[in-house]
């Protein structure tokens, strides 16, 4: 039995040394003040296996806040190798979020982003998109890579009468969105 189990760690290490293995981050979300880190690894020629992790706990002038902490797997298929041109995701996302005061006024597929001037809404969202990319090599070890993703999510909320206090007007209101999922412009380290 500790043989086989010996052969098994082996074969798992030698087939995770021979996988490329990439981190990167997302410029787009670092520009909004969100901290970001995805890594991304090679389970086949054409398969890969990405999972990035965005976390904003920052509250600006106004008491405006954008605060959350969001995972995104995602699992792609590429076109020509890993690593290397046009590819197909399927990614998840779920996190959890407290938003207040931003004067956006302005309605995206159904979603009325001016309700969020004058209140707080803190909630949870799950959802579920594809997406579509592109990878340049840049040098040896250095990429960039252009996605951008739609699809649905699902979240509710409880909403606050005032940004920093007051009392609870909706619990737990769940929303439906479809649209924009993700957006990103990563710069990549490909081990």
């Amino acid at each position: 039995m500790k043989n086989i189990i010996c052969i098994l760690f082996l074969m798992v290490g030698i087939s995770l040394s021979a996988q490329n293995v990439a981190v990167k981050t997302n410029l787009l979300y670092d520009v909004s003040t969100t901290i970001n880190l995805g890594a991304e690894i090679g389970l086949s020629p054409k398969w890969t296996l990405d999972l990035s992790a965005n976390y904003n706990g920052w509250t600006f002038s106004e008491n405006k806040k954008w605060k959350h902490w969001l995972l995104q797997p995602e699992a792609r298929y590429w076109f020509c190798e890993r690593f290397n041109g046009h590819f197909l995701g399927a990614h998840l996302l779920g996190g959890v979020y407290n938003v207040s005061n931003w004067d956006t006024d302005f309605t995206l597929l159904g979603t009325d982003f001016g309700k969020l001037k004058g209140h707080r809404y803190e909630g949870w969202l799950a959802g579920v998109g594809i997406g579509y990319g592109y990878h340049w090599i840049l040098a040896r070890h250095w990429s960039i890579e252009a996605e951008i993703g739609v699809g649905y999510i699902y979240t509710r909320a409880d909403k606050y009468e005032c940004p920093r206090c007051g009392e609870q007007l909706e619990d737990n209101k769940p929303h439906h969105y479809v649209g924009p999922t993700k957006a990103a412009i990563n710069l990549i380290y490909v081990f």
